[in-house]
């Protein structure tokens, strides 16, 4: 794993906006950032990210079951108990998932290791599977990077698959929040991937979604709404106005509701409790389990509920090294094993690795000069050399 420096295309804020990136810039700073790439070999990539990503998956597949027959774990992981019959139904009807992201550190000597799962609402997908993709063939065109270069991205032919077999049988609604250019970005993505596998789609924003007599989910022209990709976290569905509509309409959303489960950073005490000791695992135990003492004075302190880095807090010897603010933390914390990430040029990457309909299938790395990701850190390309 290496990070090369070299020129970035003179034209590629036009072959953004051609392609529908529109927010390659955000608040005047650099969010797509080719001014650099990440390089892997192929044995990094299918050894060391792809493998591990599909093993860590089969365990939070593993622990997601388990959740549904025992409400121990319901508990744990705060998710109210007028949802947990909605959960368990969806996973028992094996509702599919379209996509997830877990986030890796890993520094090319070491194993990679989980720090979360964006498993219901992620987002970056876009940058993953088509512009930086763009960007891999033209830089082999101008001769920018080798052209031998290939890159682990098959992301975009598999959510066009993933359709196929999940929208077979109705129309498409797909919402979220369209005020918010990073998720009107997606949302509009994820539609012309449904549309090339033969959907019919709507888009609408989600407070546009209305509730007849009759307990059923309509859009803006009354038309029921038998399937939704929702890019709008499940937490924040079950404490909306039309939560308590969530268990008796019979909309079949996407992600499913039992991906409730495995968005929840209390995954990642569970899953070290279950598979101790694994390579692509962090000790973690829920902050106020005396266990947590094994951490010592060394450990990342993160909500159970976070998104972007906020609220997410390093300490080191007692010290706290780096502490985002936000609004999150009511349901409780985590604390997770320090494992700095690794410092490359004084930029400290995540490794993002992509799963749809289950199969790893891609990567993203997101940047920073702060040793926590957050919604500023740049996204930049790779290649496999």
């Amino acid at each position: 794993m290496q990070r090369i420096a070299f020129p970035e295309r003179d034209d590629w804020r036009t072959t953004a906006e051609n392609a529908g990136f529109t927010f390659h810039t955000i608040d005047g700073e650099r969010y797509w950032d080719e001014r650099a790439y990440y390089a892997f070999t192929l044995d990094e990539i299918e050894r060391a990210i792809e493998a591990p990503t599909g093993e860590i998956d089969a365990m939070c597949l593993e622990l997601a079951g388990r959740a549904v027959r025992d409400e121990r774990y319901l508990r744990r992981l705060k998710i109210p108990e007028a949802y947990w019959d909605l959960i368990a139904a969806s996973w028992r009807r094996r509702n599919p998932s379209l996509y997830g992201r877990l986030d890796l550190t890993f520094d090319g000597r070491g194993p990679a290791r989980l720090l979360e799962y964006n498993a219901d609402t992620p987002t970056s997908i876009f940058e993953a599977a088509v512009f930086q993709w763009t960007w891999l063939e033209q830089a082999i065109q101008r001769n920018i990077i080798p052209k031998r270069a290939d890159q682990f991205n098959s992301i975009h032919d598999r959510l066009i698959e993933a359709w196929k077999r999940i929208g077979a049988t109705h129309p498409l609604h797909l919402t979220g929040l369209t005020g918010n250019p990073e998720d009107a970005g997606t949302l509009a993505y994820l539609e012309d991937t449904a549309a090339q596998a033969g959907l019919k789609t709507t888009l609408l924003d989600i407070e546009e979604i209305g509730l007849r007599d009759d307990g059923q989910f309509v859009d803006l022209d009354e038309r029921p709404i038998a399937l939704a990709f929702k890019l709008y976290p499940w937490e924040w569905m079950f404490h909306d106005a039309f939560g308590k509509n969530l268990a008796t309409a019979p909309t079949q959303w996407i992600e499913p509701p039992w991906k409730a489960i495995l968005s929840n950073k209390g995954i990642l005490p569970l899953l070290w409790e279950m598979f101790p000791n694994h390579p692509n695992l962090l000790p973690a135990y829920f902050e106020d389990d005396p266990q947590a003492a094994q951490l010592g004075t060394s450990f990342v302190r993160k909500p159970i509920y976070s998104r972007e880095g906020a609220n997410v807090e390093l300490v080191s010897a007692g010290v706290t090294l780096v502490a985002e603010q936000g609004p999150y933390g009511a349901e409780g914390f985590i604390r997770q094993a320090l494992a700095p990430l690794p410092n490359f040029s004084g930029q400290y990457p995540v490794l993002g690795s992509w799963l749809v309909d289950g199969t790893p299938c891609g990567l993203s790395i997101r940047e920073d000069e702060n040793p926590i990701t957050g919604n500023t850190s740049r996204f930049l390309p790779h290649a496999i050399l």
